[in-house]
Parts: C-alpha cells; structure tokens; sequence
C-alpha cells in the first residue's frame, strides 16, 4: 500500500536550520556543556516525580533522583535488568509475602548534605500514600501510585532498613520501585517552615513549589537553574556516591523542542548536541554532515489501547482482529519511519521468555481483514466509525500525527473510518489515567499513548487486569477478562522466577489471542547527536545514563 507523505520536511528543516541561531541562548561558560533537545513540551516536573511519561524519568528523575533500585544502562547488548539503588539488598519474608525487608546504602546525602536514611524512605512513601502526612502531594499520586499499586506502607526497622508491605503477595514490587525517587525531606521541611500563614495543606503546597525550583536528591545530576517551558541546567555532583557514575560533563542543558523539524533544525545549527527522536527525512542529511545516529529496540510498545465499555466498536473480536491485520507494519518502517521502528505482533516478540505461544499470527493480511469486518457487517458502503485519542509528540510517542494518519488511511481499506482526536502529550498522559468512561476521553474508543515493557506490571498487568481500571491504574478500556486476572493473580504470587515466566508467557499469549490492543511498533529510541559527543551507550530501555558522556572542545 501506497501512502503519501504528510509533510515535506527537507525545506522547512532548512529554514529553520538558519533561523533558530537566535532561537537557543548559548550557554557562555569554560565548563563542557551538553546541550539536549527533548520531545517534550514542557520541563517535566522537578520535585521528585516527573510528569511526562519515561521522558520525565529520563531527563528529570534519574538525572537528579536515585529509588531503592534501578535500572542496569550500561550495556547497548544486554537487556536492561533491575540493580540495586539506594538499597543494596532485598528480600520477601518467607512467612508472610506481604512483606519485604530493604537494607539501605550506608554513608548517600542528599545535594543538600542531609543524610539518606530509613526516615527518609519512609518520608517518600508517605508522600503519595499517607494522605495525613504533612508532605502527602496528591499532584504526584497519579504518576507514582498507579506504578506500584500494592505498596501500602512503610515502617523503620532501623536506620539503615526499612520494611516495606504489600496489599497482597506481589513479586513485582522490586521493579516498581525504581519509579519512587527519593527526595530530601530536610530540604522539603526548610521550605515548610518559611512558607507563610498556618494552613498545613496550602503550607505544604507552598513548599513543594518552591523545592521544584530548587530540588534536592541524591542522583548524579544537581539543578542549577530552572526556567519552567524553557530549560532547566543541571550541573555535575562531584560526590555522587557511585564514583564509577559522576557525570564526566559539568553541566547539562534540557530544552523542551516538541516538534521534530524544530529539533532537527536546532541540531543542524549547532544550537543543541543531541536530540532526541530527530526528523525521518533529515536522516541522510544528518549522516552526511557527520553527525552520529544512535537506535536500539525498546522494551516498548506503540498501540491503540482499545475501550472496551459498553458500546465500543472494539467490543467485538473480529473487529480487534481486523484491524491488526490490516497494517502494512513493513510498509510503515521502511517508508515513513525510515527504518527507525520494529514491527510489533504483541507486547513482546519470539524469542522473549514472556512471549508465549499465541494462536493468532499478527501479520498484514489485508484480505483477511476485510473478510472479518464483513463478517461483523461491514464493507465499501458502510463503515466503521472509530475515534483515537492521541498526541502531536510526546515521550515515546515516536512520530504520533504521521503516524496515525498513515493507520487513517490503511485502516480505511478494511472498512474502518478513523477519526483523530489529537491533543497535548501532557494532557493525553493525564486522561490516560482517566479512563475511556471519563468526558476527557471526548468520545474517543481508542487512545493512543505508547507503553514500557520492561517488567510485568508495566507491560501487561496494568493493562489487562480489571482491578487496574482507573484511577488505579491504565487500564483505560476497562477490560474485564477472568481468565486475565486469573493470570495475573498466578504470575504476581508466583516467587520462582522460571514460574513466573511462564505464567506471564501464558497472560501474553492470551492478550495476544484477544488482540487485546492494535500493536502497531516497537521503539528504537533513534537519537542524533553531535559528533563532538563521546561515551554514549543507547542501551535496550526507554532510560540511558548520561554519566558516561563526554564533550569534546
């Protein structure tokens, strides 16, 4: 299939190119500067836990924070595993499994040199759980809670252990950990005490803005200045506890560039270093001017998240098959995303120890396709009428609007009808935690907001089991399938990992069967950066470490 493009970009990257020299203040300092265009709109927010899906964990939570455990970024060949963090060990109690003991890393301050303890865990889990805590934030529940939707609390044991306790049996919890970050109570609490009037709610507002403005946590990274919509300077911490880890730059520039072209532009200009997801069209220009393109798969999926409430055009299975099999996915990667995705036939593909054995073989088979959607009484003279909610960028989102617009018109030949609902990245974040049900899904039976697979709960439990509808969780669609639940409840209760897999195996291959989501791409990450850049390691995460980054004069 044949499908136009949307956009003519060399021309425009062109003019935008000779025009954005004013656009981005340089940065006039002796020190080496790393300066980095984001897809994101905005600044994710700074206090602790980031806004913005995985891009703000990238740029605003792994930079400055550390959680209890963490990510494995240093590999570009090896899956990306969980480490440990702020903890150096961990284990469940074998007679009750609700609850887990942490021993903490002796001897970590915070930026501003108060000590990383027992309290200070507790303190962060109080944060977005205790809502009678003095730093409870309900602004930071929504992105922190619905990743570790078990955890129920946490109790000092002593100063270097704590005890954390679970709602139920869940093997998952040392993974959904690494979304916590610790953030400095002591910093936090001199804000507290300076913040006028004796209203503890408005007090404690009062003082979580003010430490977005001047954050403190124990990462690798310190804030330096912070410009909201504009840019935020982070500069090295020279006494970052993982010596291996302190940043080999003095200071990192994060400037929001949402628009491809815009970035691309600034790179060709020499306005910025890297960024992140350049312009398709630019790739043979970026090449032939020397600058370095960095890809590799992602634990990552690009989907249309079906609702399944009462009504929804997607409550039918022919329907959901239809549609997975009317996508020319190699069509797709080698046209418009020039190479930079791989085609998706699940969450994950062969070869992955969740994959399973599904009995539904995602492939493009346009024939196929059209005959079920004349089985579900469809055809040329009567239409499907489909809405999808989605974004113009965004993280992970790849290149949303071309994208889609290319499912438009593929999707048009089996019968469908597809109307886009195109919004803010943000915004289209937020309602994703809403819910087909909500008015801000504005009609639509479909959203379109990409998904991590790096650990069960991320890429499939909070999909697919009904508990997790919202506001708990992203179950956006509000599936309601026991024979899903009854997985899910096995692979979380299960201890043994090689059970675990195969349980998980089994939910994937029965997601699959359901056709559960259309699966359109899996991510590469592709990244354009300065040739004067050096030390990059693009591992297999939606994450990457910036320690080992160097800049050449």
């Amino acid at each position: 299939m044949l499908i136009k493009k949307t956009t003519t970009r060399a021309a425009l990257i062109a003019l935008l190119a000779l025009g954005s020299a004013a656009a981005w203040p340089r940065v006039a300092s002796a020190d080496t500067v790393l300066r980095i265009g984001m897809t994101a709109a905005d600044i994710p927010r700074t206090l602790g836990q980031p806004d913005q899906g995985f891009e703000g964990n990238r740029f605003t939570g792994l930079t400055m924070y550390d959680a209890l455990t963490g990510w494995d970024l240093s590999s570009a060949d090896k899956a990306s595993v969980v480490i440990p963090g702020l903890a150096t060990e961990w284990k469940v109690d074998d007679a009750d499994k609700t609850k887990w003991i942490f021993k903490l890393r002796p001897g970590v301050t915070f930026h501003d040199g108060s000590p990383f303890n027992a309290d200070a865990v507790v303190w962060n889990v109080d944060k977005v759980l205790k809502q009678d805590a003095p730093q409870f934030d309900a602004s930071q529940v929504g992105v922190t809670a619905s990743r570790m939707p078990t955890l129920a609390s946490a109790k000092k044991i002593d100063d270097m252990t704590v005890e954390l306790t679970t709602k139920e049996p869940d093997s998952f919890l040392p993974i959904n950990l690494t979304n916590l970050f610790m953030a400095s109570p002591a910093k936090w609490q001199a804000f507290y005490d300076k913040a006028e009037g004796t209203d503890a709610k408005a007090k404690s507002q009062a003082a979580w803005t003010a430490f977005a403005k001047d954050a403190s946590g124990t990462g690798p990274w310190k804030m330096s200045s912070f410009t909201p919509r504009e840019r935020l300077e982070l500069v090295k911490n020279a006494n970052y506890w993982d010596k291996a880890r302190v940043p080999k730059v003095d200071k990192m520039v994060l400037l929001p560039m949402p628009e491809a072209n815009a970035r691309t532009a600034a790179l060709l200009s020499g306005q910025v270093d890297w960024v992140e997801a350049p312009a398709p069209d630019a790739l043979p220009e970026l090449k032939q001017r020397g600058f370095k393109l960095y890809a590799n798969e992602q634990p990552h999926v690009w989907p249309w998240q079906f609702s399944r409430i009462e009504g929804s055009p997607w409550n039918d299975i022919r329907v959901r098959k239809a549609a997975n099999l009317c996508v020319d996915r190699e069509g797709l990667k080698d046209g418009l995303l020039a190479g930079l995705m791989v085609p998706a036939t699940g969450t994950f593909e062969p070869g992955h120890p969740w994959r399973g054995k599904p009995t539904f073989e995602i492939k493009y088979d346009k024939a196929a396709a059209q005959k079920l959607m004349q089985e579900a009484g469809f055809g040329p003279n009567k239409k499907l009428t489909v809405k999808i909610q989605t974004s113009a960028s965004g993280s992970g989102q790849m290149q949303p609007l071309p994208m889609n617009e290319y499912l438009q018109q593929a999707l048009a030949e089996c019968y469908f009808d597809v109307q886009l609902d195109v919004i803010e990245w943000n915004t289209l974040f937020t309602n994703w935690r809403r819910g087909a049900k909500d008015p801000s899904a504005n009609g639509s039976n479909a959203t379109n907001v990409t998904y991590a697979a790096m650990d069960p709960f991320f890429a499939l439990v909070r999909f697919l089991q009904s508990g997790m509808a919202p506001p708990v969780s992203n179950n956006w669609g509000f599936i309601n399938n026991p024979k899903f639940d009854e997985l899910v409840k096995k692979a979380r209760q299960t201890f043994e990992p090689a059970a675990r897999d195969a349980a998980l195996a089994e939910l994937h291959a029965a997601s699959v069967d359901d056709a559960a989501f259309l699966y359109v791409a899996h991510d590469v990450g592709p990244r354009a950066i300065s040739p004067k850049v050096t030390g990059v390691v693009q591992p297999k995460s939606w994450f990457i470490d910036f320690s080992p980054v160097s800049m050449a004069p």
